[in-house]
C-alpha cells in the first residue's frame, strides 16, 4: 500500500552517521557555540500496515558548533521498544492507523519520536501519545535511559527557566484523564488532575510564573475505534475549547471556555495584572474534508494538513471570562522562542510559514512575529522546492534581548535530494552560512538549542 510519509524527503535514512560539515556559503559564528538538534520519525523496520507520519523510531539529528567549525552527528533513541524489536530483529509494533491489540502489551510503541528538550545538562526525548521521557547525551546521543518521574509525560513538557523545573502532562483513556505534573531540581514531584471528565487528547502546555496551563480540546475517544482496539478521536465542532489554568503551588484550578478548534502547539503564556494571556496557533478543524482522491489514505493526509493562524487568548481571573483576538492570517505553526523567556512573555516568536499547495505537509520558510502585538515583522522563504526542519534559537554570547542570536534548521533541496544546516540572524532573518550534510536528514517534528555551558 502506497505511505505517502514513507516517500521522497520524508524516507527513512536507517543509518546512524558523525561527520564534520562543509561550509558552503558564508562563515560559521565563532560566538555560536551549542548543538542545534532535531526529533522525527526514522523507522528501523518496514511498518506492519498502514504507516502514519506519526510512526517511526525517534532520531535525533545534531549539529554541534564550536569555534567556527561544525559537525553532524544523527542517532536513533534506544528507547525500551526499540531495544526489543532490535532483539527480535523485526517490527513488533503496528502504527496508529492499526489495532493495537495484536501489539505487545495491547498499547502502541513508545518511540519517543516527536518532541526534544535540553535539560540539566541532557537532551529529553518525548513521544506526543505519552511514555517515558528518554535522556541522551547531548554529545554523542547516547540513550542514557528514562527520567524517573511517577506516571508518563507527554511531548511538549518545558523548563521554567526561573525555577529550573520541568513542567509536563499525561492524559489517557482512564481516569485521571488529564494530569499536570512537576519535577523540582531536587527531585520531588508535585502533580494535580485537571477536572476533566472523559478522554480528552490536548497536545501542548503552557505556563506562568503561577499557573500551568492544560488544555481540554473538544475532542474525545471513539468508542467506535475502541472497540476495534484502534486509535481514534470524534471532534465536537459545537463544544468550546476548554483551557484549565492550575496554580503551580497547590493545584487550585480555574476553567475558561474558548471558541471551538484544535491548538497543536502554544508560543508562550505570561500574567498581566488579573489576566493570564495565552498566544498560540489556533486550527479552526482537527479534522479538515478529507480528499478522496488520497484513497484509504485520505483521514490521515486530511488531519496532516496544518491549517492555523496566530491567536490570542486572554483569561480575566477576575470575571473567569475569555477574550480571543485573531492575530495574523498566514498559515504557520512549530512556534519556537528564546527559551529564557518562556513563561514570562517573550517579546519575539519564530513560527515555520507552510504552504496550503503541497499534498504533504511542509516548511517553506520562517516568519518573524512581535508577540506582544501578534504582528509578523520579518520573513524569509527558503527557496524553490526547499523545505526546512522547525528552526531553534541560539541566544549569542552575553545578550539579553529575545532576538540577539541565531536561528537553525535543516534545509532539504528536494531537486537535488541533498540536505543543508542554515544558520539565520535572528534579528533580521538575513543568511549566515550554509553548510552541506552528507546524507539527507528526512522531514520531522521538532527541535531545540542545547547551549554548551547549559
Amino acid at each position: 500500500m502506497e505511505a505517502p510519509y514513507l516517500e521522497d524527503a520524508f524516507a527513512p535514512i536507517r543509518a546512524e552517521h558523525v561527520t564534520s560539515l562543509e561550509v558552503i556559503e558564508g562563515a560559521v559564528p565563532r560566538d555560536l557555540l551549542g548543538a542545534y538538534v532535531r526529533n522525527g520519525p526514522d523507522p528501523r523496520f518496514d511498518p506492519q500496515g498502514r504507516h502514519h507520519w506519526f510512526d517511526g523510531d525517534g532520531m535525533l539529528h545534531a549539529v554541534r558548533f564550536e569555534d567556527g567549525r561544525a559537525t553532524y552527528s544523527n542517532r536513533w533513541v534506544r528507547t525500551s521498544d526499540f531495544a526489543a524489536e532490535t532483539d527480535m530483529g523485526r517490527g513488533l509494533w503496528r502504527g496508529v492507523l492499526e489495532s493495537a491489540r495484536d501489539n505487545p502489551g495491547s498499547r502502541y510503541k513508545d518511540t519517543a519520536n516527536t518532541d526534544v528538550l535540553a535539560y540539566r545538562g541532557a537532551l529529553l526525548a518525548f513521544h506526543y501519545m505519552g511514555g517515558a521521557a528518554w535522556r541522551l547525551d547531548p554529545h554523542t546521543l547516547e540513550t542514557l535511559g528514562a527520567l524517573e518521574v511517577p506516571g508518563r509525560l507527554s511531548a511538549h513538557a518545558k523548563v521554567d527557566p526561573q525555577t529550573g523545573e520541568l513542567l509536563y502532562f499525561d492524559y489517557g483513556v482512564k481516569a485521571p484523564f488529564l494530569t499536570f505534573g512537576a519535577l523540582a531540581i531536587d527531585g520531588t514531584h508535585r502533580r494535580f488532575d485537571a477536572p476533566v471528565g472523559e478522554p480528552v487528547y490536548p497536545h501542548d502546555m503552557a505556563f506562568t510564573r503561577r499557573f500551568a496551563i492544560l488544555m481540554e480540546p473538544p475532542v474525545t475517544l471513539s468508542a467506535k475505534h475502541a472497540e476495534r482496539g484502534r486509535w481514534g478521536v470524534v471532534e465536537h465542532t459545537d463544544r468550546p475549547f476548554r483551557f484549565h489554568l492550575i496554580a503551580r503551588a497547590d493545584g487550585t484550578t480555574h476553567a475558561f471556555e474558548a471558541s471551538a478548534c484544535y491548538l497543536y502547539h502554544a508560543v508562550d503564556a505570561w500574567e498581566d495584572g488579573d489576566d493570564v494571556v495565552l498566544v498560540g496557533f489556533r486550527s479552526p478543524r482537527l479534522f479538515p474534508d478529507p480528499d478522496p482522491a488520497e484513497g484509504a489514505n485520505a483521514v490521515m493526509m486530511a488531519n496532516l494538513r496544518l491549517r492555523a493562524s496566530l491567536h490570542r487568548w486572554r483569561f480575566d481571573l477576575a470575571s473567569g471570562t475569555c477574550h480571543e483576538d485573531a492575530l495574523d492570517d498566514r498559515n504557520a505553526e512549530f512556534p519556537v522562542i528564546d527559551a529564557r523567556a518562556m513563561g514570562q512573555g517573550a517579546t519575539h516568536a519564530y513560527a515555520m510559514s507552510i504552504p496550503t499547495d503541497t499534498r504533504r505537509v511542509r516548511f517553506d520558510g520562517v516568519i518573524k512575529y512581535a508577540l506582544k502585538t501578534g504582528r509578523a515583522v520579518a520573513e524569509r522563504r527558503f527557496g524553490t522546492q526547499r523545505y526546512g526542519s522547525e528552526v531553534a534559537f541560539a541566544p549569542r554570547a552575553g545578550s539579553t534581548s529575545d532576538d540577539d542570536g541565531y536561528l537553525t534548521s535543516f534545509v532539504v533541496d528536494e531537486t537535488e535530494n541533498r540536505s543543508e544546516v542554515v544558520v539565520w540572524d535572528a534579528a533580521s532573518l538575513d543568511p549566515v552560512c550554509r553548510l552541506r550534510v552528507p546524507t539527507r536528514v528526512p522531514h520531522g517534528f521538532h527541535a531545540c538549542w542545547h547551549a554548551e555551558d547549559a
